[in-house]
């Protein structure tokens, strides 16, 4: 087989050299709405675990399984749903993921006991999980180069929406006296409507061209897809070169082991502390104000994702394709770093709420532009196309197992070691996350999908996207083999 390098200059460059349009947003919109959803039902639980600690008798216990059950669940789903988009395609799973999100946010809002809220939970994250997996891959797959960036980071500040609609909601109901036992189950139900909108949009998004053509070798519909893509630019660009040894990449092999272990170690760290502070916000602002009311703790929740965590996802969109995924993960690891750093060690500052809510809304920014964006752009861009899904899905499990353990422990740590305990934790996760980036992980920025994934080129197909027309060239004679 001839082998032509990791790169060729004429592979997907319809693809690769498009300007943005409509399908590119349409893309985005659909994989976004998913996000939305994806947040609020995540950390909406930790609003109503507190409402529900008095009606269903909850221990600390039962109230860490609530916070961190749909994140365990979301680990089984990324895994499962990437591995499935590499072997049966990405379409054919695209919206069956949040079909399963709708109806375990329904049947949550259903529960009568403790017991019966976590099977639904289960439900959710494992449609949250799947939902990680498929969004970013088919996102990456149809994004031109020179703003895959933001394209795929835009589909993932879409979360930041839903973590301000979640104490938006709460705070609405809690204000106007809707009765708690109602509150919790509305709560809960209106997590399915955003993920309902876009369940047809998702199963009418076509296969992408990079699936049809690198895995099942099918010029004609990828030709067929081009042109539903880039519309009248399909015809004017030059012939398209696919990929066909990319099925032989495994992750066990250089250099994606290497970074796999950069792609899942640093979501599994930064969710640790992410999750781990956000799910348990509330727990956290009680143990600083005792006295707070429930409302007024979630009112400061929302202030700090509107002030600081918000703003953070769109000044990250609009540098990954300026700054580099790399540096922004980095820097913001140690923005992280330093802002917990400075809560644990410097005397009185959680005795000032004001003092911890600014070091705590610094370190949110820096959280959102930094690993909370980068480490979801990253893995659906550095394995080719035939491991593409397992090596994002993985990823994402990794971070969702970390989220488990920071929302399960978090509640412990605050009653054996108080809040200054729990930040120097986070601290520590988080330098071992810079540190990890550093060593383990590479700059796709300004690259196209195939250098950056260190896609292999054989034999081609050579497929005109006007026409559908493809040929098997002949093999020169000086071709390498291997």
């Amino acid at each position: 087989m001839t082998n032509a390098g990791p790169q060729s200059p004429d592979a997907y460059h319809a693809l690769n050299e498009a300007s943005l349009n409509r399908k590119h947003w349409l893309t985005v919109f659909t994989a976004g709405m998913g996000f939305f959803t994806d947040a609020y039902d995540l950390f909406i639980i930790g609003t109503v675990t507190v409402i529900l600690t008095p009606i269903f008798n909850l221990s600390t216990n039962q109230i860490s399984l609530l916070n961190s059950i749909s994140l365990l669940a979301s680990v089984v789903g990324a895994i499962t749903f990437g591995k499935l988009m590499d072997r049966l395609g990405r379409k054919r799973m695209y919206g069956v993921e949040v079909t399963i999100l709708v109806v375990g946010a329904l049947l949550s809002a259903l529960s009568w006991n403790f017991t019966s809220l976590m099977i639904f939970r289960v439900l959710v994250g494992l449609g949250v999980g799947g939902d990680y997996a498929t969004s970013a891959v088919i996102t990456a797959e149809y994004a031109n180069r020179r703003s895959r960036g933001r394209l795929i980071g835009t589909v993932f500040a879409m979360q930041g929406f839903g973590l301000l609609a979640g104490p938006l909601i709460a705070s609405i109901f809690l204000a106007t006296g809707v009765s708690n036992g109602v509150a919790w189950r509305l709560m809960l139900a209106l997590g399915a409507v955003p993920a309902a909108s876009v369940i047809y949009l998702r199963r009418k998004i076509r296969e992408t061209p990079r699936f049809t053509l690198a895995v099942k070798g099918d010029g004609e519909t990828t030709a067929e897809t081009l042109r539903w893509t880039l519309g009248d630019d399909a015809s004017t660009r030059p012939v398209v070169v696919t990929p066909r040894a990319s099925a032989r990449a495994r992750l066990t092999s250089k250099p994606f082991l290497k970074r796999l272990i950069g792609t899942a170690g640093a979501w599994f760290l930064l969710d640790i502390a992410y999750y781990g502070n956000s799910v348990s916000s509330p727990l956290i602002l009680k143990t600083l104000q005792p006295n707070g009311t429930l409302l007024n703790h979630t009112l400061i929740s929302l202030a700090i994702f509107t002030v600081c965590a918000l703003p953070g996802y769109w000044v990250a969109v609009a540098l990954l394709d300026k700054l580099g995924r790399r540096r922004i993960q980095i820097q913001g690891f140690l923005m992280m770093t330093a802002a917990y750093f400075v809560i644990a060690l410097v005397p009185g500052v959680t005795e000032k709420v004001w003092v911890f809510l600014t070091l705590f809304g610094f370190s949110y920014f820096f959280v959102e532009f930094g690993p909370n964006m980068t480490t979801f752009v990253y893995p659906s861009e550095v394995f080719p196309t035939a491991i593409r899904g397992a090596g994002d899905g993985i990823s994402a499990a990794a971070g969702k197992f970390g989220a488990f353990l920071g929302a399960l422990f978090v509640p412990h740590l605050l009653n054996s070691m108080g809040v200054r305990g729990v930040m120097a934790v986070m601290a520590s996760v988080s330098i071992v996350g810079a540190i990890l980036t550093r060593l383990a992980l590479p700059e796709p920025m300004g690259q196209t999908l195939e250098e950056a994934s260190a896609e292999i080129f054989e034999a081609p197909l050579l497929v005109e996207p006007s026409s559908s027309h493809v040929v098997t060239p002949p093999r020169p004679s000086d071709e390498l083999t291997h």
